[in-house]
């Protein structure tokens, strides 16, 4: 494991020290968590696994290290628009970067390897698919080069929320280049997809710094679901009302109706999904970002990449696949550390509907049955009558101390059921029945 977060941060190779680099260029006055940490272990030249939360400087792990060591860093990422994002923002702090990716013209492509090539490069942002074409490792092969960091590397397990096949062979990088450092970074993993991630990028031996999952400014609530849009236009009325929020939906279709059915209750809603226009997608996210109390109606293809501090609000009105896609989902809400909420409208038809896709798909039985496994943990989330935040972090290893976290819908509503052995908050009114009988949750 590395050393003590007390120990002093290395000065890099070029005289830089991390802490100058972290006020002059970043303008933050200090690390947060094990950020130190991990700069410190990548700084030094060691490969690792980093698990942080959404909002919890994952970035930062990297970007300073590249800063730091000779050469520039190599970042894989998935989206386009995650690679402009962060592009734009390294640029606005003087950083020299640049991303290589589809959206360019061949023209602009070929000078951004000539600024790699002739040491002009602090970071160059990469799509997996891309890296591992012989063009682009000939040309890594000519350059000086930092670090190696793989962004959203969940993607690389089929085990994974959001496996990516392209991410299968970014395995290439620690056989063509073993003495550059890779850290691999993502919001989320549980135990079967960190030992993937681990095996498929050569990290066997390498530090995982796992910080903690709790969001404790969100509260989780999940609702039975009656006339899911309805529930859903009364949640943002009573609570949200001119705040920024997402409700996440399973088709284009559902987004559609939704975005409409919002729209007619005078909810400033836009539908994303990836049978829109990409002129329309890019117009909705940009309103998004920049305007104020937009909803944004959207099918799972909404979300990777999206830096917007004050969403309120993340909602589902279908049951996603695995607590895995729900934690990342819903930690798109409250980056800012302001009072969030976590909102979903579960019923019996969740589970068939999601049992249904599984069964039919052409998936080997193993995965088959590695998802349904994961299906059943959520629906157990959805179910419980005790702590959501301590079922949800017991998921993912993670112990919490007490009986209650005081920010979810079981621990700030007391059970109204009629006998002691219920915990359920709606249960039918048998509430006389003989003592040999339990009342009947609903």
């Amino acid at each position: 494991m590395s050393s003590s977060s007390t120990a002093p941060l290395p000065a890099s190779a070029n005289g830089r020290d991390a802490l100058s680099v972290l006020h002059s260029v970043f303008g933050l006055p200090g690390f947060r968590g094990r950020q130190g940490e991990i700069i410190r272990h990548v700084t030094d030249g060691g490969n690792c696994l980093v698990l942080m939360p959404t909002g919890g400087g994952k970035s930062l792990c990297y970007q300073l290290p590249s800063l730091l060591r000779e050469g520039c860093g190599i970042v894989v990422s998935p989206l386009i628009a995650l690679m402009r994002d962060q592009v734009a923002s390294l640029l606005e702090a003087g950083v020299n970067a640049a991303a290589l990716n589809s959206s360019l013209s061949p023209q602009e492509a070929s000078e951004v390897e000539r600024r790699l090539i002739s040491g002009d490069l602090d970071l160059l942002y990469v799509a997996p698919e891309r890296l591992v074409t012989p063009r682009c490792l000939s040309m890594l092969a000519q350059a000086k080069v930092a670090l190696f960091a793989i962004d959203e590397a969940h993607c690389v397990s089929q085990w994974g929320h959001d496996f990516r096949p392209e991410y299968v062979g970014l395995s290439i990088i620690a056989e063509r280049f073993p003495d550059v450092p890779r850290i691999a970074l993502t919001v989320t993993a549980d135990e079967l997809t960190r030992k993937e991630i681990v095996e498929r990028l050569q990290l066997t031996g390498a530090p995982q710094f796992v910080s903690s999952f709790d969001r404790p400014n969100i509260r989780y609530e999940i609702v039975d679901k009656r006339n899911a849009v309805s529930q859903l236009k009364e949640f943002i009325r009573e609570r949200h009302m001119g705040d920024a929020g997402v409700v996440y939906c399973l088709s284009r279709n559902r987004v559609e109706e939704v975005a409409a059915a919002l729209q007619d209750a005078g909810i400033a809603a836009l539908p994303y999904h990836a049978g829109l226009d990409s002129s329309v997608r890019s117009r909705n996210q940009d309103r998004f970002l920049n305007e104020d109390g937009i909803v944004i109606v959207a099918t799972i293809a909404f979300g990777m990449g999206i830096d917007k501090p004050d969403v309120r609000f993340v909602a589902h009105l279908d049951l996603p696949k695995s607590i895995e896609a729900y934690y990342q989902e819903t930690g798109r809400a409250g980056r800012d550390g302001k009072p969030s909420a976590a909102w979903m409208a579960y019923g019996l038809s969740d589970i068939v509907q999601q049992r249904r896709m599984i069964d039919e798909s052409t998936a080997s039985d193993d995965f088959k049955r590695v998802s349904i496994g994961k299906l059943d943990a959520l629906v157990g989330l959805a179910e419980t009558a005790h702590c959501r935040r301590r079922r949800l972090l017991a998921y993912f290893g993670e112990i919490v101390m007490g009986e209650s976290c005081g920010n979810c819908d079981n621990c700030l509503t007391r059970p109204r059921c009629a006998t002691a052995r219920c915990w359920r908050r709606s249960c039918s009114p048998a509430s006389i029945a003989p003592a040999n009988v339990s009342a009947r949750c609903i």
